[in-house]
């Protein structure tokens, strides 16, 4: 499309808009410019989570000629705890594959965690200066006093994380891998820094489910891609992070009172028994990875009579952590290529959690599984659906005093419902779902609401509109569910749904709101979101 000129004048190009400008067009990838002449400034940390007393070593690499740091604690509201300026800048070599074997930068700065800072997410604010210019990017680390825990363990979705991260070139999606340099990684490092926009996101960056459908006839849109595109940030912001999922919840968790203590998915591989200090275990947004060891700490925590709360989507691969958990490993569709394929048990490819060869169902740990789930409110993949769950269990414990009945609608207003949901194989009895017990869901799990999603995008023949998802998912489930891909299997493999489940196991309970937008009824002040969340959290957190 060619634009007509117009007399406003261009805007300024500075050495900051031409960087974001080249990795937004030649690459889909943040960071880094590899030149001298583009201000730019990066940093990442050896751990994610620390305590009191503990020295934290940044690993920074700037253009600039000096820079400073902040860190703030990031919760009910924003707290600064250490400034400095003025510190010498310098800029390291990094290897075109940092983003599978690491940057490799030295110790630039260090500082010792006081005793007196509280439990929670801490920002870390980097601004290089050069010349008048300035530039800012963010890192995040978690502090966490094992020696004085509170009620509840809000564990990050790290897994996720790390494999949407495309700082350097690659993550678990796409790449710059492989022969011919454009494929995705299975092997990714955490010693690299996070991607643009996720620890910080300005006010109103657009979720993954948009605000509203699309009008028939319309082409559909994507505004979180468009605006990353716009704005210079990762087209992932929306789908793993702290600015989107875990922040919002502790931001509301610590306004409501709460006590929460923080901790990492890679945190329960190294130290699993650290469940064992909280009354609760709380997951939110995204946390599609996990590793085996990650899944058998929250197992052994729930069956030994703790209390687990998910709202969270998505539950879907198996990983693998090396390298004393800083490098992850899942090798997705290509699991074929997995060191460990030719090995006697297969239980440990990384693959999908509810398919051969892994075949240990996520419903056997959260009573709900990804494969049954995928896509809703997203696009044409039930972009048009209702936004909320439709409660059929009313009189459960969970759903007192949100002035919720049979066949009403939660979170329709907030858009909760998306934009990847976990769900089970059901049946209805007596116009009530239960479990249909095909796919590693107890018979005690007590199904409470349900929607509609789908792993097949719709196809409306809209002119200019191209399918983002189109029927890759469908395939892969059908292959790996009947062993070929027909057009039977492949209309048996695209239905699913996403369910609130609640299930007594063991000597101790879980409860699943099966969805990554379950955050956004707490954001948008949804009251009947906010009572159940208030419902559930009371409960465990008094156990």
């Amino acid at each position: 499309m060619t634009h007509a000129k117009t007399e406003t004048a261009a805007p300024a190009i500075t050495p900051r808009t031409r960087a974001r400008a080249r990795h937004i067009l030649d690459h889909y990838y943040i960071g880094p410019a590899r030149d001298d002449a583009v201000l730019e400034i990066w940093g990442y940390t050896p751990g994610m989570t620390y305590a009191p007393g503990e020295q934290v070593d940044l690993h920074v690499s700037t253009t600039g000629s000096h820079w400073d740091l902040e860190v703030g604690r990031d919760g009910a509201g924003y707290d600064p705890v250490l400034t400095q300026t003025n510190l010498p800048g310098t800029h390291h070599p990094t290897p075109r594959d940092c983003s599978v074997q690491g940057c490799g930068w030295p110790v630039t700065h260090s500082f010792t965690i006081p005793e007196d800072w509280r439990p929670g997410g801490y920002m870390i604010t980097l601004r290089a200066h050069r010349d008048g210019d300035m530039v800012e990017e963010h890192h995040l680390i978690l502090i966490r006093d094992a020696s004085r825990p509170a009620p509840y363990l809000l564990v990050c979705a790290t897994g996720t994380w790390v494999a949407y991260n495309c700082w350097g070139g690659s993550n678990h999606y796409e790449g710059i891998t492989g022969p011919d340099h454009n494929a995705f990684s299975p092997i990714l490092s955490t010693q690299r820094p996070w991607t643009r926009g996720f620890c910080k996101l300005p006010q109103g960056a657009p979720r993954a489910v948009p605000e509203h459908p699309a009008k028939p006839g319309d082409m559909v849109r994507y505004p979180y891609m468009e605006w990353a595109y716009a704005y210079g940030y990762s087209k992932k912001y929306a789908s793993a992070g702290w600015a989107s999922y875990e922040r919002p919840f502790a931001r509301w968790a610590e306004h409501e009172g709460y006590a929460l203590d923080l901790t990492t998915q890679h945190d329960l591989q190294t130290d699993p028994d650290m469940l064992s200090a909280y009354k609760c275990v709380i997951f939110v947004g995204h946390d599609e990875y996990w590793s085996r060891e990650m899944r058998d700490a929250v197992d052994s925590y729930t069956e030994n009579g703790g209390r687990v709360a998910r709202f969270a989507g998505n539950f879907l691969w198996q990983i693998r952590l090396e390298d004393q958990a800083r490098r992850q490993v899942c090798y997705k569709y290509t699991m074929d290529q997995d060191p460990l394929w030719g090995n006697e048990d297969l239980s440990r490819v990384t693959g999908a959690w509810d398919m051969a060869p892994v075949n240990h169902p996520g419903a056997l740990t959260f009573g709900v599984n990804g494969t049954q789930g995928i896509y809703a409110g997203f696009g044409n993949l039930a972009g048009r659906g209702p936004s909320g769950f439709t409660v059929y269990r009313s009189d459960h414990w969970a759903f007192k005093d949100t002035h919720l009945g049979y066949g009403d609608l939660l979170g329709h207003d907030a858009r909760i419902f998306g934009y990847e949901v976990d769900g089970l194989d059901y049946t209805f009895r007596d116009g009530l779902p239960f479990p249909a017990g095909t796919d590693g869901a107890a018979p005690e799990v007590q199904v409470l609401a349900l929607g509609l999603a789908t792993n097949i995008e719709a196809d409306h023949s809209v002119w200019g509109e191209t399918l983002y998802i189109g029927s890759d998912d469908a395939k892969f489930k059908a292959y790996a569910t009947f062993g070929e891909v027909t057009e039977a299997t492949l209309d048996a493999s695209a239905r699913g749904n996403g369910m609130i489940v609640s299930w007594q196991r063991g000597r101790g309970e879980v409860f699943t709101a099966g969805t990554c937008e379950w955050v956004m009824g707490l954001v948008r002040g949804d009251a009947q979101v906010c009572q159940v969340t208030r419902n559930v959290l009371n409960r465990f957190g008094t156990g």
